[in-house]
């Protein structure tokens, strides 16, 4: 089954990845850290080989691509409705 990512763009999701993704260091950071196993943003776009998400790193917006390949799992985050 191939999932339609299109009907998410604009959601925000949580992916939680197979393996080690990278570190992230700024000026204003003493220790860098490893994004270990999660990213997470609003979807921005799909492509064949992956997925474009946007999110807030150190009051940044950072796109990052994420192939399909290396996710694991993921949260998708319907907007809240108000209870009557």
């Amino acid at each position: 089954m191939k999932m339609n990512w299109e009907k998410y763009i604009g959601y925000e999701i949580n992916i939680i990845m197979k393996e080690y993704y990278g570190v992230v260091q700024t000026e204003e950071m003493e220790e860098p850290f490893f994004e270990i196993v999660f990213k997470a943003g609003k979807l921005k776009e799909v492509f064949d080989d992956g997925l474009l998400i946007s999110g807030k790193y150190d009051k940044r917006i950072v796109e990052s691509f994420v192939p399909f390949e290396s996710i694991k799992c993921v949260d998708i985050f319907y907007p809240a409705r108000e209870e009557k």
